[in-house]
């Protein structure tokens, strides 16, 4: 057990997680997942980084599940799911492991600087959305990769995106195969972030707060994904792919300042 620190459930903190919720939500709905850590940042002003995942991992649940109501079956690609999931089992379980006993802010480095790569060629070739074939080793290795980062910083999202974006899947499919993917993989690092960060009763209490931001947050996302044609959908996955590696570029350089 590692826990985090004491959290006293004043306004501000009340109202920072509130938003960071709803911005969450907001993401989930709009790109079926993937980018959560957007709202990341903004309980890194009111709580430390464990008490934030451990407040999360619970919620992200939730958001899922909830998500769901959009993001229905019609909207899976099974055939990458078949290729993907396996491999987030096995990654998640090695990011336990990472968490617990390794250096995980080297990962979150090599991870932001894989992913600056990736969107850097993608723009260079000129910002196209073309299909491309499988591949049965890449699926497996995003799964993983996506399944170590998720569990390490609640980022699985560039690995799976450096996946599926490249397949040129339409804009529902592919945020609905982005959003049962994280909710396959929420539900399995639900448990192992309660064992890593136990929440207290100010964060229960916390949670049960935020669980009123999911159905506004996530409907509103969806609603601004209908309004998006396939290329703006995917020039925002892509800008959002910056964002998230910058992110988790900060924390792993910060983590060793």
């Amino acid at each position: 057990m590692i826990g985090g620190a004491a959290l006293d459930l004043t306004l501000t903190v009340v109202l920072v997680a509130f938003a960071g919720v709803f911005l969450i939500c907001f993401m989930k709905g709009a790109f079926g997942s993937g980018f959560a850590i957007v709202g990341i940042p903004l309980l890194s002003f009111v709580m430390d980084p464990v008490t934030a995942g451990g407040l999360l991992a619970p919620l992200f649940v939730a958001m899922d599940l909830y998500s769901l109501r959009y993001w229905k079956a019609s909207t899976w690609s099974k055939p990458d799911l078949l290729l993907l999931l396996p491999g987030l089992v096995v990654g998640i379980g090695s990011g336990y492991l990472v968490f617990r006993f390794l250096d995980h802010r080297a990962i979150a480095i090599v991870m932001a600087m894989i992913t600056l790569a990736f969107v850097g060629l993608w723009f260079l070739r000129g910002a196209e959305v073309k299909a491309r074939p499988r591949s049965a080793p890449k699926a497996v290795a995003a799964g993983f990769a996506s399944g170590v980062t998720t569990m390490v910083a609640h980022s699985g999202g560039p690995p799976l995106a450096m996946y599926l974006l490249p397949l040129g899947l339409s804009k529902e499919v592919y945020a609905g195969t982005t959003s049962l993917f994280f909710t396959v993989g929420n539900l399995l690092k639900a448990g192992p972030w309660l064992l890593v960060a136990p929440p207290n009763h100010q964060v229960w209490a916390l949670m049960a707060i935020c669980l009123l931001a999911i159905p506004t947050g996530v409907w509103l996302g969806w609603r601004l994904h209908g309004a998006l044609d396939q290329r703006q959908i995917y020039r925002a996955c892509y800008g959002l792919l910056i964002v998230t590696a910058l992110k988790l570029l900060w924390d792993g350089v910060s983590g060793y300042l």
